[in-house]
């Protein structure tokens, strides 16, 4: 009579890791969307000046933005407000995203006659702006668009999320005071923060690395295993 084969112990464990390296590979969480229900509500007498739902932005400039935008409103009676998120809703443009937020916190034209929200998504570097209506002769849509596109876009587009927001503050707040624009910062080909490694493109390699190594050792043990076996 011809026995069954049995399987040796290290084939079972090759298979067993086998399929936990394909569930871990197929098992990516996606980046959590953000729509105007996950703002939170501001009132006047606790205005929120920074909402960073991106976590790009470091908690010294975080500390930094909220007391200067503060003091900004203090000095000039405008407010400006900025939201930085990861991911927009499915189908929602930053421009109607932006404007939620604007309606949200300042649901009539009074409220919002002096206030100014700029909002970014740092994945797919998208930036809107809302302007109360006061502040349309300070910032009329050609300085906003450059505002967006150069001000915030330019160092948006480098990865240098904390810049973008403290260069957009500076040049608002001048206009706020009724400087002349500024304009956007100049633009230097030589970035010395490029030479540097992003802590996320390192987690990102690690990460590649790991399942790699797993998925080579997921296939190279079953198949030692088997001709071990043969043998």
């Amino acid at each position: 009579m011809i026995q069954p084969k049995t399987f040796p112990r290290w084939h079972k464990l090759g298979l067993w890791l086998a399929s936990i390296v394909l569930m871990f590979g197929g098992f990516v969480l996606p980046a959590h969307a953000t729509g105007v229900y996950d703002v939170p509500y501001t009132t006047p007498d606790q205005p929120i000046w920074l909402v960073d739902q991106s976590e790009a932005i470091s908690r010294t400039n975080e500390s930094r933005l909220n007391r200067e935008l503060a003091e900004l409103a203090e000095q000039t009676g405008n407010g400006l407000h900025f939201v930085a998120i990861r991911r927009l809703d499915y189908g929602q443009t930053m421009d109607e995203f932006t404007d939620k937020v604007f309606s949200k916190w300042f649901p009539t034209a009074e409220d919002g006659a002096n206030e100014v929200v700029i909002a970014m998504d740092v994945l797919t570097n998208n930036v809107a702006i809302a302007v109360g209506e006061n502040l349309k002769e300070l910032i009329p849509a050609e300085t906003a668009e450059s505002i967006v596109g150069e001000t915030i876009g330019y160092p948006l587009r480098q990865s240098s999320y904390n810049q973008a927001l403290l260069d957009a503050e500076a040049r608002v707040g001048a206009l706020f005071a009724g400087e002349a624009d500024p304009g956007p910062p100049e633009i230097n080909e030589i970035n010395v923060e490029s030479t540097f490694t992003k802590a996320e493109d390192t987690k990102t390699t690690s990460s590649t690395i790991w399942l790699i190594v797993l998925l080579v050792l997921a296939t190279a043990i079953p198949m030692g295993t088997y001709w071990w076996y043969v043998r």
